[in-house]
């Protein structure tokens, strides 16, 4: 089992689009200061926020947790929303359920989740209808 020196949570609140953002510029600012490489720091960065929307558009919010060790920064985001019906269907670029209402406000574009796996050096995702959705990312550091 892997040792984390740091764990911070960030609670993500469904719907509150005057906060998007605001957990991804956190963690972004929190590795920037401990000298994250900038490459390695960029792509967390989309991730994260990308991940960070995930929960305010589509579930009922949930917990964005960031872990890092010597050798990596891991990304969870978890919730107890309404879980995602087809997996690789979501995984398609341009592919959205986005409401009018985010789409309205700039988001929902389908790009989503194909940028955290593009961007992540390991990615995974498991959902259940009903009961929620869990996605991992990890970055290694070396």
């Amino acid at each position: 089992m892997r040792e984390y020196s740091m764990v911070d949570h960030y609670p993500v609140s469904a719907r509150d689009f005057a906060t998007a953002g605001d957990a991804s510029a956190s963690i972004k600012r929190k590795l920037k200061q401990l000298g994250v490489d900038s490459a390695i720091l960029r792509r967390i960065a989309v991730a994260s926020y990308e991940v960070e929307l995930n929960l305010m558009i589509h579930s009922v919010g949930g917990t964005l947790t960031m872990m890092m060790s010597p050798d990596e920064i891991l990304l969870v985001s978890s919730d107890a929303g309404p879980g995602i019906p087809d997996i690789e269907k979501a995984l398609q670029e341009g592919f959205s359920t986005a409401d009018e209402e985010a789409r309205n406000l700039g988001f929902g574009a389908g790009m989503g989740l194909p940028n955290m796996r593009r961007n992540a050096d390991e990615f995974s995702i498991q959902s259940a209808l009903g009961r929620g959705t869990e996605i991992r990312m990890r970055f290694r550091l070396q």
